[in-house]
């Protein structure tokens, strides 16, 4: 495997949208520990993001711009020659995607067109491309949970955003033969998510301050998750699978598969910071969002022999220490 990892990585250079989010601070971490040269697409200058204050920029090629610019885009691929693309960049706010939904379609939807275009027309240099969906693709479906081919029929903003990402990568395989790969997670947590209105940060900086933790919705609402190093270990090892004619055009569930309310969540949370005694304050809001939606990772385990490393505990720990840390600090 570690002439594999070489090969695959040393001195060759990766694209990656959405750097300056939680799951691709990870990611740049990991390609960057693995030699590889990053460039990562940026739009909004973050400075308190863990791609920016942890100094893992400094050691990646900056390429500023949007998503919706296709220009820029395909500069970057084809000035550094890219070989491998992450396509993480989205707008990941359900809340935000509700109150405005063309800029949620321009950046999720155009911006991934955008990004696949630039792609076929640098063939020669790009070989493998993973496209981040998501659970929210499925939309809601009365049988679970989730299996991949379960129907992609997303109704809300978001849901319905990253329902087109998925099918419009599966368009640019089945049509041009880009060689895509796409991943459905779980709801991902982990340090370095300053969305502070997402539940996992959001109680943990309430914990952290002694205030109750808001729930949106009536605490019932059941979700997957995944911490965000091991999902990193997916997209990693999917990224080596391909070209193989047994990935391209796939995609692939990884999650917990420990479906959780979020009331539970939240108590597993008070529970583990020592703060039983933090009533969680629900809101009862929240509208246009899924009940119950949990996947199942069969597919990756049988033909990728993927595995988590953590546990839903696990990962949990880890996260609040982070926090611990960087809310000490700030």
């Amino acid at each position: 495997m570690e002439n594999l990892e070489i090969n695959l990585w040393r001195n060759h250079f990766a694209l990656v949208t959405g750097a300056t989010g939680l799951l691709g601070s990870w990611l740049v971490e990991e390609l960057l520990s693995k030699d590889a040269n990053v460039v990562c697409l940026i739009r909004d200058w973050v400075p308190k993001s863990r791609l920016v204050y942890s100094g893992l920029i400094d050691k990646v090629h900056v390429v500023r711009g949007d998503l919706e610019d296709y220009q820029v885009i395909l500069r970057a691929i084809n000035e550094y020659e890219v070989d491998t693309v992450f396509h993480l960049g989205a707008q990941t706010i359900v809340g935000t995607a509700s109150r405005s939904p063309l800029s949620t379609f321009e950046s999720n939807i155009k911006g991934t067109w955008n990004l696949l275009e630039a792609c076929r027309q640098c063939s020669k240099l790009v070989k493998r491309v993973i496209v981040a969906s998501s659970d929210k693709a499925y939309g809601a479906h009365a049988k679970l949970p989730y299996t991949e081919d379960t129907p992609l029929q997303g109704r809300f903003p978001y849901d319905v955003s990253k329902s087109c990402t998925d099918l419009l990568a599966l368009s640019y395989f089945f049509t041009y033969e880009v060689p895509i790969a796409i991943t459905r997670c779980g709801n991902l947590f982990g340090g370095g998510d300053l969305n502070f209105n997402r539940l996992v940060p959001g109680t943990i900086r309430s914990a952290f301050m002694n205030e109750a933790p808001i729930i949106r919705s009536d605490g019932k609402f059941v979700r997957d998750f995944i911490y965000v190093v091991d999902a990193i270990n997916a997209y990693i090892k999917l990224a080596e699978k391909l070209p193989d004619d047994r990935f391209v055009g796939q995609a692939f569930n990884f999650s917990y598969e420990r479906p959780v309310s979020v009331l539970e969540l939240v108590n597993l949370i008070l529970k583990q910071m020592e703060k039983t005694t933090l009533v969680p304050k629900i809101l009862n809001e929240a509208s246009r969002e899924i009940h119950k939606q949990y996947l199942d990772c069969t597919k990756a385990r049988n033909l990728m022999n993927w595995e988590p490393k953590y546990n839903l505990d696990e990962g949990l720990t880890n996260t609040i220490s982070w926090y611990h840390d960087w809310l000490n600090k700030s």
